[in-house]
């Protein structure tokens, strides 16, 4: 039996390396803790704009949840707190049912992390990471490559100071721009381009310096020193001061009911975020990611911070790289980034009063042009049409018909594919190479031998109700090759891991077919539990004694043993 210690280690994660945590681990956390919490905090502030929230519950997002991923999340370098995408998610889905920066919407929000966290962590204890394997690649490629573009344009009229409805699409927005040209703030369009340039600049030839705090500092001095928020230049304001305090969250089945179609969109996308960054550091770093315990860090994160006012967060891309880079050896990295937050809640607050709109807007800009997937599209192109088709597709739908629209496309067109893929499955006769034991399609080896009165038929997936038809044309087009000389059915089940109902039906009528058409039929290497459902439904019965074989090898040696004897017999008479 596992002991007690056993299970809490498993469970709560720092407690498993924290008896063995040293002073060199400590000096890499401090400095790439200190790091990432000066990146978090315009961050935090940024994308709290982007989702409809005043600009304080970022830096509430960025507080008690990196307490809790610290303790519960296995990833030792993943930068937890608000990300542009969630962001955007949360504002789309929120903005139907309140009007953005409203107690309303504020408390819609809130509520929004509260079910995020507990789907999470439903799904975690329940093994359920596996079902984020139905939004493939190329889909979740397409969707966040249209979000990235909807992200930077929503932040155009910060940019340039021109007032855009906020429910405008991509398409309104460029039209207001282009319309508008002449109403543009030229102050707020060259603080906001400088500092995206600026911010370039700096990742270009001091990539060590913090590009986003170095121009919110910088944006907040010539906004102060120059009076810019009386030249029209619009400023963050006033900025409450103090920690959240504990709030329990206001939860009725009818929100809930408004808002279950963006929990569970953020739930999905935020988990396969954070687990696409964490596994790609870890595998560097030479450590594993345990999926179904990064949905119970997530969701208690979520769940933890809904009660300090933290909107949904996750594992960002940008901050997890820096983190790593920065020397971060733990999740103690995180602890000392939420620390810093904290002071800056407590004692700096006043500092950002002018900080500029126009800054936010570069940061979230600029940070979202990486999600922007150019490069999966240049490899589908040259490797495959279809999967391009699906990212396109998905692109496209996002990006005209909406986020919510987009999400619940990518998932209806990954399922289609899954079950397309598996009902059509690669199928394959089979012949011997040279002497030896090893059988191999022939089409891929001409050179394999193969015999008229023998068929080797390999299927290569379970069979399943998706996929019998399939099974039962492909094998009877390879028959129908062979012609009159065909005595001998062999049926490869090294590839069949499972059989359900459809399949045992299916394989009932095969045989019972063959037989009457004076074909003999044997099953060779077959996985135990898929001969324990077939000897159970009672097909050895209709086979015959000899039904199953090891390998090819002895399914030949049985015909051709059987043949002679026949022969001998034959002969004798």
């Amino acid at each position: 039996m596992k002991t007690a210690s056993v299970i809490l280690k498993r469970y709560i994660p720092v407690l498993d390396w924290i008896t063995r945590y040293n002073r060199d681990d400590f000096k890499g956390d401090l400095s790439a803790g200190l790091t990432v919490g000066v990146m978090l905090i315009p961050q935090g502030m940024a994308y709290a704009v982007l989702a409809g929230m005043p600009p304080v519950y970022g830096l509430y997002a960025s507080l008690i949840p990196l307490f809790i991923y610290a303790a519960f999340g296995t990833s030792r370098h993943l930068g937890f707190g608000p990300v542009a995408l969630i962001s955007l998610l949360v504002l789309a889905g929120v903005s139907e049912h309140a009007e953005p920066g409203t107690e309303r919407f504020i408390q819609l929000a809130i509520l929004t992390a509260f079910g995020v966290g507990v789907v999470q962590l439903l799904m975690g204890l329940l093994k359920g990471g596996f079902l984020v394997n139905f939004l493939s690649h190329p889909v979740l490629s397409g969707f966040v490559s249209a979000a990235a573009i909807i992200i930077g344009t929503s932040q155009i009229g910060n940019l340039f100071g021109i007032s855009i409805p906020r429910d405008s699409g991509v398409y309104e927005i460029m039209l207001t721009l282009f319309s508008n040209l002449s109403d543009i703030n030229l102050i707020a369009a060259a603080t906001g381009l400088g500092a995206i340039a600026l911010m370039l600049i700096i990742k270009k030839l001091r990539p060590a310096i913090p590009g986003a705090i170095t121009v919110v500092g910088i944006g907040i001095l010539l906004a102060y020193l120059l009076s810019l928020e009386n030249k029209g230049l619009n400023i963050i304001g006033d900025i409450p001061s103090g920690l959240p305090v504990f709030e329990t969250v206001a939860v009725s089945v009818s929100d809930i009911a408004l808002l279950w179609p963006t929990i569970l969109a953020i739930a999905f996308i935020s988990f396969m975020e954070s687990i696409a960054v964490a596994k790609a550091i870890a595998t560097k770093k030479g450590y594993k990611i345990d999926a179904n315990q990064e949905l119970v860090g997530l969701g208690l994160a979520n769940l933890g911070g809904s009660f300090f006012q933290a909107f949904p967060t996750t594992g960002g891309f940008s901050r997890t790289a820096v983190n790593a880079q920065a020397g971060g050896r733990t999740t103690i990295s995180s602890v000392i980034s939420a620390l810093l937050v904290a002071a800056t809640l407590l004692f700096l607050t006043p500092l950002f009063y002018y900080l500029p709109m126009a800054i936010l807007a570069a940061i979230i800009i600029l940070a979202v042009v990486s999600l922007f997937d150019y490069k999966e599209i240049g490899f589908l192109w040259k490797n495959d049409r279809k999967d391009l088709a699906l990212l396109a597709i998905t692109f496209f739908v996002t990006l005209f018909a909406g986020i919510e629209q987009g999400i619940i496309a990518g998932v209806v067109l990954s399922i289609i594919m899954v079950t397309y893929s598996s009902a059509k499955p690669h199928t394959a006769e089979v012949g011997r190479i040279g002497n030896g034991h090893s059988y191999r399609n022939i089409v891929r080896y001409p050179d394999a031998q193969t015999r008229e009165e023998v068929l080797i038929y390999r299927f290569d997936a379970i069979l399943y109700f998706a996929n019998t038809e399939h099974f039962q044309d492909t094998l009877e087009d390879k028959i129908a090759r062979h012609g009159d000389a065909l005595r001998l059915v062999i049926l490869d089940a090294s590839s069949i891991n499972d059989i359900d109902s459809s399949g045992m039906h299916v394989l009932k009528r095969v045989i019972t077919d063959l037989k009457e058409r004076g074909l003999e039929f044997i099953i060779a290497g077959i996985h135990w539990p898929v001969r324990d459902k077939l000897q159970k439904c009672g097909i050895p019965d209709i086979m015959g004694d000899h039904s199953f074989f090891l390998d090819i090898d002895d399914a030949l040696t049985y015909y051709e043993e059987k043949t002679k004897k026949q022969s001998d017999t034959t002969s004798g008479n």
